[in-house]
């Protein structure tokens, strides 16, 4: 077994029965990314000193979720976690939702014409091509017109 076969063995040892990675850990780590870079950025700024206090601030919270990343990420308590986690899935899922729909209407933006039902404001298609056509949304049954 290789020098590094063996670190990567020690690793799995230690990380056995603890909660690792999850979605919830890696927006702590992207948000404490980009505050501690903020603050950064704010503290280099001269002349007033609430930019670097309030910079200051930002890489005190930065450091914070990096911490309690980390925590989350070496914790035993899988129940607690994995329940932190449900209940962030479960408040961006509408914001993950939107993002998934934009890119799949970004993506088929030359096949199909996009557009919101004036009614509910729910996002419809039609072919493109297929000139001006009445379109009755299926979610409140209003009638219009919409140019393909």
């Amino acid at each position: 077994m290789s020098f590094w076969e063996k670190i990567k063995q020690s690793f799995r040892t230690f990380m056995a029965g603890r909660h690792g990675a999850d979605q919830l850990s890696m927006a702590l780590l992207w948000g404490g990314l980009i505050a501690y870079l903020l603050g950064t950025i704010l503290s280099a700024i001269q002349g007033s000193a609430i930019w670097a206090l309030l910079g200051m601030l930002l890489s005190l919270v930065g450091f914070a979720a990096y911490v309690f990343c980390v925590f989350r990420m070496f914790s035993r308590n899988n129940e607690k976690r994995s329940a932190e986690n449900r209940r962030y899935m479960a408040y961006t899922e509408k914001r993950r939702t939107e993002r998934r729909q934009a890119k799949v209407r970004f993506q088929n933006r030359k096949k199909y014409k996009y557009f919101r039902c004036p009614g509910c404001r729910a996002w419809l298609r039609v072919p493109r091509g297929t000139g001006v056509v009445t379109v009755t949304c299926s979610r409140c049954h209003t009638s219009f017109t919409q140019k393909a």
